[in-house]
């Protein structure tokens, strides 16, 4: 999982290393235009609903924190 969350996160945006950044929302890496992107993709190819109750810096400040959410919401499902 951790692996496709990567490969849709480097195509949103090419010039970040994904694999070592862990503050993306709390440094200002991505912007509320990215999450937007993140969060469709990551809806599509985890067929996942990310609500507005999952909006949160810790959710997105990096693919390990990413993969926890989308695993999370698939175990609710």
């Amino acid at each position: 999982m951790k692996e496709q969350i990567l490969q849709i996160l480097e195509g949103i945006r090419p010039d970040v290393d994904f694999k070592k950044e862990n503050a993306l929302v709390e440094e200002g890496v991505i912007d509320s235009f990215d999450i937007i992107q993140i969060i469709s993709e990551l809806n599509d190819n985890f067929d996942v609903n990310i609500s507005v109750d999952d909006l949160l810096p810790e959710n997105f400040d990096s693919a390990d924190a990413m993969a926890a959410l989308i695993a999370r919401l698939q175990n609710e499902q």
